[in-house]
């Protein structure tokens, strides 16, 4: 364990603000005499090794309380070690020379040496390249080998290269090899399921000072990354105070621009497809969000804290108290010399023997930034807490409009979340979400949109016809486990969770919310989405409200509010208080055909005999005799019930034997005697 820290190290503070943290339970390592921890990014594996034994646990679930799986091996040195991607064999590197295989079930050992004296191992990882199955590199280059059950190695293909070292990530099945005196000259390789590529050569950018004039690139100053299904590498110049970004393509490496260092000593992690610079030096984390074309962070730099486990039904007091007691114990110093980074989002503590994972917190970016437009084009592209970003857009729509925000600003968020919404439904991201299919979307359009176009997200000038270079495809439960929740929002969301939440307190301020409705329906029929039909009767009844009859017209005439049987009742309810508002409603009746409502309010106007004649023409068998009658006798005019049973006998075979008549016909000589039948 590592000692308490001192008044001048940075620990965790539990009222602190973040935009990233790393949360208790961590993975931790707790095995007696333990010589070491590594981390195996292709089976996702935290590796503890002792002098004859190793354990490893699975980081995918992150379960603290999941024992480890224990191997036995024979005692020696352990300069790296990977197991297959079947997990049946173990392979250790014992020295620059050597390389130890064994099979966990048969107990069968392999021992594979290179010529000692002209080469030495730089490493080894296990590839699903249908070409090979491991890839040894040495300095004299890459030996590609074939690998059967019963672990016989059968060297496939060597790749000449003068190699100085170099750096690999499964996610990417991308291999970088550094040569030269100054190790910029890169030859990259990918070892992906449809096959090996050989990347063009390409030089790191390094500037020079008059006390340095050849600076050396080290392994440590060059990162391999994957965002958004692009494949990049980052590389520190520490001279120049740059981190350059390069982006690869099948046939080009591109350098796509420099960030800012502001630390003599920085690593890189990758969350939710977001960059996050650790400066270590001044303790803090920037976050970048490569997916846009401008290269300011996200966020204000802020440190990297650590938080305590978090309940549901923990009140915060119990939260802050827990945090300061877990702190105490875990004795965190951040930032310390003995962490690691690990690809993409992993920090493995040495002194503490423990595996933390980074967070972002959606909440404290959200609260921090003053463009609300970007911030949900920002919140949109989140797929690892997609709830979350969906509930912070659907707030920040409603604050918008409740803060009276201008019609403009209000209108381009809903054209945001529009927009997202109908990209994610033609991708099949929604609708698969919404289905609960688990097939997963190929990783290369993960977090795409529609205005990633190549040529604007890369800044390149690339012919149109180079095609970006491509992730390869994981197994099936690495696609499964990239599945995601979408933060899309749908039309008829936006009007229950947004429109509707707010309509009681505009109420008074109808004309502005009618503004911001009729941009939303603009935004919708653009996309050619389908909307609430109560957003239409939302309209009609703030129009209504402020006896806006003559835009209701318009609106309804024009077809900018959609017909319905919906609508329809709407007019007749408003129209109330103007009789073409009522008429425009039951024109609407009738143009779709709802014949019984349409009757129905013919009669409640006092139209009997139009009523009359409408049901005839239209054959309206749904509608009752007496529905005419008993309007006409509640009415008190007896001419007009004598004419309906005039009308209704003509009309009628036979009706003058039914009850009704008999009834009616009674009331009618009961009341006026002098009113002929």
């Amino acid at each position: 364990m590592s000692p308490r820290p001192s008044s001048s190290q940075t620990s965790v503070g539990s009222g602190a603000l973040s935009h990233a943290y790393i949360q208790h339970p961590s993975l931790r390592c707790n095995v007696p005499e333990s010589r070491g921890l590594f981390y195996d990014d292709a089976n996702r594996l935290l590796i503890c090794v002792t002098s004859s034994q190793v354990f490893s646990w699975e980081t995918v679930t992150f379960n603290p309380d999941v024992s480890p799986s224990v191997d036995s091996i024979p005692e020696g040195p352990i300069l790296s070690i990977r197991f297959s991607l079947d997990k049946k064999v173990i392979a250790v590197q014992r020295s620059d020379c050597e390389i130890q295989f064994f099979h966990r079930e048969t107990k069968q050992t392999l021992t594979h040496k290179c010529r000692a004296g002209s080469e030495s191992i730089l490493g080894f990882f296990w590839s699903d390249s249908p070409l090979c199955d491991l890839a040894v590199v040495k300095t004299s280059g890459m030996d590609l080998f074939a690998c059967d059950s019963a672990m016989n190695l059968r060297l496939v293909e060597t790749k000449k290269v003068n190699v100085n070292w170099y750096i690999y990530t499964h996610e990417s099945r991308l291999v970088l090899l550094a040569s030269g005196l100054q190790c910029k000259t890169i030859t990259g390789f990918q070892l992906s399921t449809a096959g090996v590529v050989r990347l063009p050569k390409f030089e790191m950018t390094l500037a020079t000072t008059e006390s340095n004039s050849k600076p050396i690139i080290s392994p440590g100053d060059v990162h391999l990354i994957t965002v958004y299904g692009r494949i990049y590498c980052l590389q520190v110049d520490m001279e120049a105070m740059l981190l350059h970004t390069y982006r690869f393509y099948r046939d080009a490496v591109v350098q796509q621009g420099s960030l800012p260092i502001y630390s003599s000593k920085l690593s890189v992690s990758v969350v939710d497809n977001l960059l996050l610079v650790h400066q270590i030096d001044a303790k803090v984390v920037i976050i970048y969000d490569l997916f846009v074309d401008s290269r300011a962070p996200v966020s204000a730099p802020l440190p990297l804290l650590w938080r305590g486990y978090q309940g549901s039904d923990t009140s915060s007091q119990q939260e802050n108290e827990g945090t300061e007691s877990s702190t105490s114990n875990e004795n965190i110093v951040m930032y310390e010399e003995a962490w690691t980074f690990l690809v993409p989002d992993l920090i493995l503590d040495q002194t503490n023997k423990v595996l933390w994972r980074v967070h972002l917190d959606l909440e404290a970016i959200s609260a921090s930034s003053s463009d609300r437009s970007s911030l949900l084009e920002f919140l949109q592209r989140r797929k690892l807490e997609a709830n979350k970003a969906k509930q912070l857009c659907l707030g920040i729509a409603r604050t918008l409009i409740l803060e009276r925000r201008p019609a403009t600003q209000v209108t381009q968020a809903i054209d945001v979340l529009v927009t997202a919404y109908s990209y994610s439904v033609k991708a099949g991201i929604y609708k698969e979400l919404k289905n609960e299919k688990t097939t997963a979307t190929t990783p290369t359009n993960d977090g795409a949109s529609p205005d990633n176009e190549r040529g604007r997200a890369s800044g390149s000038s690339i012919d149109e016809e180079e095609v970006e270079m491509n992730l390869p495809s994981g197994s099936a439960d690495e696609q499964q486990e990239s599945q995601l929740s979408s933060p899309a929002i749908s039309p008829d969301e936006l009007y229950k969770f947004v429109f509707a939440s707010v309509e009681e307190a505009m109420v008074e301020e109808s004309d502005y919310l009618v503004a911001i409705i009729t941009e939303f329906l603009r935004s919708i029929s653009a996309e050619k989405l389908k909307v609430d039909l109560n957003i239409y009767v939302m309209t009609v009844r703030l129009l209504a409200h402020s006896k806006r009859f003559a835009e209701l017209s318009l609106f309804t005439t024009n077809k900018i509010i959609e017909p319905s049987k919906e609508v329809a009742l709407q007019l007749l309810e408003s129209g109330g208080q103007n009789l073409r508002v009522r008429k425009l409603g039951l024109d609407m009746l009738r143009q779709l055909s709802l014949h019984h409502e349409y009757i129905s309010s013919l009669v409640q106007d006092g139209y009997y005999l139009e009523a009359l004649r409408y049901a005839q023409k239209r054959k309206v068998t749904s509608v009752r005799s007496s529905l005419f009658l008993e309007a006409a006798f509640a009415s008190n005019d007896m001419q007009h019930l004598a004419a309906i049973l005039r009308v209704l006998s003509e009309l009628i075979p036979g009706f003058k034997e039914t009850s009704e008549y008999y009834t009616f016909h009674g009331l009618l000589n009961e009341t006026s005697s002098s009113v002929a039948v």
